[in-house]
Order: structure tokens, then sequence, then C-alpha cells
């Protein structure tokens, strides 16, 4: 006697075939060509009778299924019988089947990727969920003891941008949120991204980065610029603005022989800089891992990292992997609700970046190209990110001016653009100066 025989003669008993709605019981929860036909069958006939379930007469008629009368267990009960023994079945499915092929089929990473995608997959299928949600009663004292919690800073952490105007805008970045950096190709996503990770790293926070497309060499040499420009390593003689070591000097190997002293000691400093921690993964290097399952354990294992950065999202091997609902751009929105998971569960700031399409640049009437935000629909793929996005950044850099603005902001923002000092070279990218500090800069010319 099966729970799903039981589910389904409890239905023509009480004539409420909304349960099999209500408890999310489909046709592949029942194991038995002969279950999955009644199903069917009280499916149409409720659709074509005003939602009423066949008697038990007409079912046995039409259908090969051995009613049985009087059920007394609950609905909900059967259910989670049903779907628990689905669950195995689906279990049993796999590892008996597409398991065997898959490990031979795919590099341990890859496997290891859709191995959790599957468990996951057909751990949700086997939920039941007792109500649609909680009453204000609950709710009220749930929202209460989370308040006391954010009072004492317990709950979250809020960690400051880079940027004045947004930390006023949007408060900072907050632990648990996803924070996306949008821009056209080579317009310095990365490099907005690293003066992110420098600000962090200033607070105090344990930063584990993964960047697919720049090695660790540039990656610090960026990050070195970043810090001597914040240090006022050099001063530009017009505009009396802070500079850092020029990157493209150290990239060559070749920084001015007046600052070099200076540069190495910083160097050699690097690890005692920062109140913070930096974990880097870089492209080239072994330590660098690809799937969002190691990522998953890379913060199991280290439960004190605060903040993720995925650079580009697309490095990821889970992005154009194999997607278990075969649905175009299928494996694209499973990665990006695996990732959404994955920085809520463990209560970490994440940060992504991603590449809008190039389009014809704007110039001006000398033909200088002009700063241009890039737009939500700009991205041609992945854009099942975008919509895990708590904040979606748009940036855009050029001739020594920038601009940041909130293509997508949740908690408010949306809209809001921040004109930046943009002499990236130089480890620069900083808000234009406003009011007294506009008056001071002037005041320093004469």
């Amino acid at each position: 006697m099966s729970a799903g025989a039981q589910f389904l003669s409890k239905i023509i008993d009480e004539n409420d075939v909304g349960a099999l709605k209500r408890y999310a019981i489909d046709e592949d929860h029942f194991p038995t060509e002969g279950e999955r036909e009644t199903y069917r069958f009280i499916k149409a006939y409720a659709e074509a009778n005003g939602g009423n379930a066949p008697s038990y007469v007409t079912v046995a008629a039409e259908c090969r299924f051995e009613y049985l009368p009087g059920v007394t267990d609950s609905f909900e009960y059967l259910a989670r019988k049903i779907k628990d023994f689905a669950g195995k079945r689906r279990l049993a499915d796999y590892f008996n089947g597409e398991l065997a092929k898959d490990f031979e089929r795919l590099d341990t990473e890859s496997f290891i990727s859709q191995l959790t995608e599957h468990m996951f997959a057909i751990k949700m299928s086997t939920q039941v969920k007792k109500t649609a949600g909680k009453t204000l009663d609950e709710l009220r004292n749930d929202f209460r003891a989370e308040y006391e919690k954010r009072k004492a800073g317990k709950s979250f952490k809020l960690w400051r941008t880079p940027f004045e105007t947004l930390n006023a805008e949007i408060g900072g970045l907050y632990s648990g949120d996803i924070y996306g950096v949008m821009a056209e190709s080579g317009r310095g996503k990365t490099y907005l991204i690293e003066v992110f990770v420098d600000e962090l790293l200033r607070q105090g926070a344990k930063v584990l980065v993964k960047s697919y497309e720049v090695k660790a060499y540039p990656w610090l040499a960026r990050l070195i610029s970043i810090i001597t420009a914040r240090e006022g390593a050099l001063t530009d003689e017009e505009t009396h603005q802070a500079l850092g070591i020029p990157n493209k000097s150290i990239l060559s190997g070749k920084v001015d022989a007046e600052y070099e002293s200076y540069f190495l000691a910083m160097v050699d400093a690097l690890n005692q800089y920062y109140p913070g921690t930096l974990i880097l993964q870089a492209k080239g290097e072994p330590e660098l891992t690809r799937t969002l399952a190691d990522l998953d354990r890379e913060l199991a294992q280290n439960p004190d990292i605060d903040a993720v950065v995925i650079d580009p999202f697309y490095g990821l091997d889970d992005v154009y992997g194999r997607n278990s609902n075969r649905t175009a751009g299928g494996a694209a929105e499973q990665a990006a609700r695996y990732f959404e998971r994955i920085i809520g569960a463990n209560d970490v700031v994440g940060i992504f970046a991603i590449q809008a399409s190039t389009e014809r640049s704007d110039t001006d009437e000398d033909g200088r190209r002009e700063i241009k935000l890039p737009k939500r629909n700009q991205v041609k793929t992945t854009k099942a990110v975008l919509e895990i996005a708590t904040i979606l950044f748009a940036f855009d850099a050029v001739d020594g001016n920038g601009r940041i603005g909130i293509e997508k902001g949740r908690n408010g923002g949306e809209g809001i653009t921040v004109d930046l000092i943009a002499l990236m070279d130089y480890g620069v990218l900083r808000e234009l100066p406003k009011g007294e500090a506009v008056a001071a800069q002037f005041a320093n010319l004469f």
C-alpha cells in the first residue's frame, strides 16, 4: 500500500484535487505507471468538471489503480512519504545511470559541480512546506530579535565603499548581499574592483579574490599603485593631486630610481600594511579553482572570510557547464542561483565583474570618446547573474575622468551617478572634490 495510492484515494474521498497543488505533487513523484495514469486522469477530470474529483468508480473504470477507501493519514504526512520515496528513487536512478557517465566524461572539478547540482535539485524536490510563510505574530518576534542583533552589530557586517556618495546612498556593502560591477571590455572593471578590495582591506576584512583574467603580478601592481596613491607617494605639480607609483613602470620593471627604494620597501611591507587579509587566486596559479562547489568548500574551510570577488563571473566553469533543466542559458542561471545561495549561507559580501557588449563609442566635437555608462540590456550572456545582484554598478572611464552609477538598486540609489578622477595608471580612482575641498584645491594654485 504505497503513499501515492493513499494520497490519490484521499483526494477522491474528500473531493480535494487542490491537495496536489498545495503539496507540489507532480506526476514524476509517483513510482508506478498506474499511479501516474491516475494522477493524469484526476487532473484532466478536474479541469473539465469545475475542479471536482472523479468518483472511485469512474477512476477504477478508466485507470489501472487500486482504490483504498477510508485513508485517515493527513495529506501532509502522505506528501512527505511520497517525496521521500521519490527522492531516493531519483538518487538511485542517478547513481546507477548518469553518475558513471559523468564520472568518465568530466574532469574532477566539473564532476563535483555537476554532482552538487543534481543533489541540490533532488533535495529541493523532496521538500514539503507546512505554510506559505510566517504570520505577523511570528514575524514581529523574529524582527525584534533581528533588530537587537543588528543594533549590537552581531547579525551582519557593513563595509564602506571607497566613495562617500555611494555610502550615503546605499549605506555600504552588506554581508550576505551581492554587488555586480558592469563595464564594457577594457574600461576598468578589474581596476574598480581592486579599489573596492583596497577599501575592504583597510577596514580589516578578509577578502578572497578569484582573478580569472589577470595574473598575480599585474594584479598586485595595480594594488600597489592604489596603495601608494593613498599614501601620496607622488604629487602632480599642476593640480597638487596625490598620485601613486605608475602602474606601467611597475609592469615594465622600470620604476623611477627616485622612488624605487620606497616602492621596494612598500612591497616588503605588504603583509603588514593592511589590517585585513588578502587571499588571491590569480590566473595561471595552481591555487585558482573554477567551480562554485570549490568556492562553497573554501568558505566552509575558512569561515572568517568576509568578502568574495569573482572576476569575471563567466570565468567559472559552472556558467557554461551542463544544466539539469536543459534550457537555453540554464547553466548560467543555475550558477547564478548557486552563487546567491553560497553568499547568503556564508554571510559574506559577494562581488562579481561582468562585461557589457561593446557599442559604438560616442565622441565629442574633437573626436574624443565620451563617458557612457553601460545598461543592463548590453549584457548578452549570463543575464541571470544580474538578477541576483543587490546593487549593480555601471562603470566607465576615459582621459582621466570616470563615472560610476547604480544601474540596479534593491535598497535604493538606482540612477545615482558619481563622477570620478580616473588617473588609473597612477592608482587614482576617487570622487571629484566638492564644496570646500574644491575651494581648497584652487587656493593651493595661487
